[in-house]
Protein backbone atom coordinates (compact mmCIF):
# COMPACT_ATOMS: atom_id res chain seq x y z
CA UNK A 1 0.00 0.00 0.00
CA UNK A 2 1.19 3.58 -1.09
CA UNK A 3 2.36 6.33 1.53
CA UNK A 4 -0.77 9.00 1.92
CA UNK A 5 1.39 11.69 0.77
CA UNK A 6 2.35 10.26 -2.53
CA UNK A 7 4.50 14.72 -2.69
CA UNK A 8 6.93 13.38 0.20
CA UNK A 9 8.64 10.68 -2.66
CA UNK A 10 11.89 11.68 -3.69
CA UNK A 11 11.03 11.46 -7.18
CA UNK A 12 12.45 14.91 -8.92
CA UNK A 13 9.05 15.92 -11.06
CA UNK A 14 7.94 19.16 -10.78
CA UNK A 15 6.35 21.28 -13.89
CA UNK A 16 9.61 22.53 -15.54
CA UNK A 17 10.95 19.06 -15.43
CA UNK A 18 8.49 18.09 -17.26
CA UNK A 19 7.90 20.29 -19.64
CA UNK A 20 11.71 20.39 -20.63
CA UNK A 21 11.29 16.35 -20.50
CA UNK A 22 8.38 16.56 -23.16
CA UNK A 23 10.14 18.95 -25.31
CA UNK A 24 13.32 17.05 -25.21
CA UNK A 25 11.30 13.96 -26.29
CA UNK A 26 9.41 15.48 -28.81
CA UNK A 27 12.28 16.95 -30.86
CA UNK A 28 14.11 13.53 -30.11
CA UNK A 29 11.24 11.96 -31.67
CA UNK A 30 11.54 14.08 -34.61
CA UNK A 31 15.12 13.84 -35.00
CA UNK A 32 15.19 10.07 -35.25
CA UNK A 33 11.88 9.70 -37.13
CA UNK A 34 12.75 12.74 -39.92
CA UNK A 35 16.06 13.47 -39.48
CA UNK A 36 18.25 16.48 -37.19
CA UNK A 37 17.59 19.03 -40.31
CA UNK A 38 14.23 18.26 -40.98
CA UNK A 39 13.72 18.44 -37.14
CA UNK A 40 15.18 21.78 -36.66
CA UNK A 41 13.00 22.96 -39.75
CA UNK A 42 9.92 22.16 -37.53
CA UNK A 43 11.87 23.82 -34.49
CA UNK A 44 12.55 26.56 -36.59
CA UNK A 45 9.14 27.45 -37.29
CA UNK A 46 8.42 27.65 -33.75
CA UNK A 47 11.03 29.69 -32.77
CA UNK A 48 10.08 32.27 -35.31
CA UNK A 49 6.17 32.68 -33.73
CA UNK A 50 7.63 32.71 -30.31
CA UNK A 51 10.97 35.39 -31.43
CA UNK A 52 7.74 37.34 -33.00
CA UNK A 53 5.69 37.07 -29.87
CA UNK A 54 8.95 37.89 -27.26
CA UNK A 55 9.66 40.98 -30.02
CA UNK A 56 6.24 42.35 -29.49
CA UNK A 57 6.56 42.01 -25.54
CA UNK A 58 9.53 44.15 -25.14
CA UNK A 59 8.72 46.60 -27.65
CA UNK A 60 5.43 47.29 -25.82
CA UNK A 61 7.32 47.64 -22.69
CA UNK A 62 9.88 49.65 -23.74
CA UNK A 63 7.16 51.58 -25.79
CA UNK A 64 9.37 52.00 -28.92
CA UNK A 65 8.42 50.95 -32.34
CA UNK A 66 11.43 49.08 -32.92
CA UNK A 67 14.92 48.32 -30.82
CA UNK A 68 18.04 49.48 -31.59
CA UNK A 69 21.18 47.54 -31.72
CA UNK A 70 21.97 47.69 -28.42
CA UNK A 71 18.38 47.40 -27.44
CA UNK A 72 17.89 43.57 -29.19
CA UNK A 73 21.45 43.02 -27.67
CA UNK A 74 20.21 43.87 -24.05
CA UNK A 75 16.50 41.84 -24.67
CA UNK A 76 18.19 38.49 -26.01
CA UNK A 77 20.51 38.55 -23.04
CA UNK A 78 17.59 39.39 -20.29
CA UNK A 79 15.20 37.29 -22.38
CA UNK A 80 17.73 34.07 -21.98
CA UNK A 81 18.25 35.01 -18.49
CA UNK A 82 14.19 35.01 -17.99
CA UNK A 83 13.96 31.43 -18.83
CA UNK A 84 16.87 30.65 -16.84
CA UNK A 85 19.78 30.30 -19.40
CA UNK A 86 23.20 32.57 -18.86
CA UNK A 87 23.85 34.51 -21.78
CA UNK A 88 25.93 37.36 -22.25
CA UNK A 89 27.54 39.85 -25.13
CA UNK A 90 31.23 38.48 -25.91
CA UNK A 91 31.33 41.29 -28.71
CA UNK A 92 29.15 44.05 -29.89
CA UNK A 93 29.97 46.06 -33.42
CA UNK A 94 28.16 47.48 -36.21
CA UNK A 95 28.69 44.34 -38.23
CA UNK A 96 27.22 41.64 -35.23
CA UNK A 97 26.79 40.72 -32.00
CA UNK A 98 28.67 37.44 -30.40
CA UNK A 99 26.80 36.06 -27.38
CA UNK A 100 28.45 33.72 -25.12
CA UNK A 101 26.51 30.83 -22.93
CA UNK A 102 27.36 29.34 -20.10
CA UNK A 103 23.89 27.30 -19.14
CA UNK A 104 21.05 26.22 -21.75
CA UNK A 105 17.46 27.08 -20.39
CA UNK A 106 16.53 23.59 -21.23
CA UNK A 107 19.49 22.54 -18.95
CA UNK A 108 20.40 18.65 -19.38
CA UNK A 109 17.59 17.59 -21.47
CA UNK A 110 18.92 19.53 -24.52
CA UNK A 111 22.38 17.25 -24.93
CA UNK A 112 21.94 15.32 -27.86
CA UNK A 113 19.41 17.49 -29.06
CA UNK A 114 20.84 19.72 -31.22
CA UNK A 115 17.53 20.86 -33.64
CA UNK A 116 16.48 22.62 -30.07
CA UNK A 117 19.01 25.11 -30.93
CA UNK A 118 16.76 26.36 -33.74
CA UNK A 119 15.08 28.22 -30.79
CA UNK A 120 17.79 30.44 -29.81
CA UNK A 121 18.74 30.66 -33.80
CA UNK A 122 15.50 31.24 -34.81
CA UNK A 123 14.19 34.16 -31.81
CA UNK A 124 17.15 35.72 -31.91
CA UNK A 125 17.22 35.55 -35.73
CA UNK A 126 13.44 37.10 -36.00
CA UNK A 127 14.31 39.99 -33.14
CA UNK A 128 17.36 40.73 -34.44
CA UNK A 129 15.94 41.01 -38.13
CA UNK A 130 12.74 42.81 -36.66
CA UNK A 131 14.61 45.85 -35.53
CA UNK A 132 18.02 45.51 -37.72
CA UNK A 133 16.73 44.47 -41.15
CA UNK A 134 18.71 41.46 -41.25
CA UNK A 135 20.33 39.06 -39.31
CA UNK A 136 22.19 35.82 -39.72
CA UNK A 137 22.81 33.16 -36.89
CA UNK A 138 25.59 30.97 -36.64
CA UNK A 139 25.52 28.49 -34.12
CA UNK A 140 29.52 28.11 -33.24
CA UNK A 141 29.42 25.86 -29.95
CA UNK A 142 26.64 24.30 -28.72
CA UNK A 143 26.15 22.70 -25.06
CA UNK A 144 23.57 20.47 -27.14
CA UNK A 145 26.37 18.66 -29.03
CA UNK A 146 28.77 18.14 -26.27
CA UNK A 147 30.43 21.99 -25.87
CA UNK A 148 30.66 23.42 -22.42
CA UNK A 149 29.17 26.11 -23.08
CA UNK A 150 27.56 28.00 -26.47
CA UNK A 151 28.41 30.19 -28.71
CA UNK A 152 26.27 32.50 -31.12
CA UNK A 153 27.01 34.87 -33.81
CA UNK A 154 24.30 36.90 -34.86
CA UNK A 155 25.32 38.98 -38.16
CA UNK A 156 22.88 42.32 -38.38
CA UNK A 157 24.71 43.30 -41.66
CA UNK A 158 25.58 41.61 -44.81
CA UNK A 159 29.47 41.49 -45.50
CA UNK A 160 32.10 38.68 -46.66
CA UNK A 161 32.16 37.27 -43.02
CA UNK A 162 28.44 37.07 -42.73
CA UNK A 163 28.15 35.35 -46.56
CA UNK A 164 31.28 32.49 -45.42
CA UNK A 165 29.46 31.96 -42.42
CA UNK A 166 27.24 28.97 -41.90
CA UNK A 167 23.78 29.71 -40.17
CA UNK A 168 20.54 31.04 -41.23
CA UNK A 169 19.33 34.17 -42.88
CA UNK A 170 16.55 35.63 -41.31
CA UNK A 171 14.77 39.38 -42.86
CA UNK A 172 12.33 41.61 -41.64
CA UNK A 173 8.91 40.51 -42.36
Amino acid sequence: MPPKDLSLLPIPLERDVFMRTLIRELSGTLQDVIGVKEASGFISVVGQRVGDAINGEYRQALGVSHLSREEVASVLVDLKRRIQGDFYVVEETDEKIVFGNRRCPFGEKVLGRPALCMMTSNVFGSIAAENLGYAKVELNETIATGSPGCLVTVYIKQTGASEAASGREYVKA
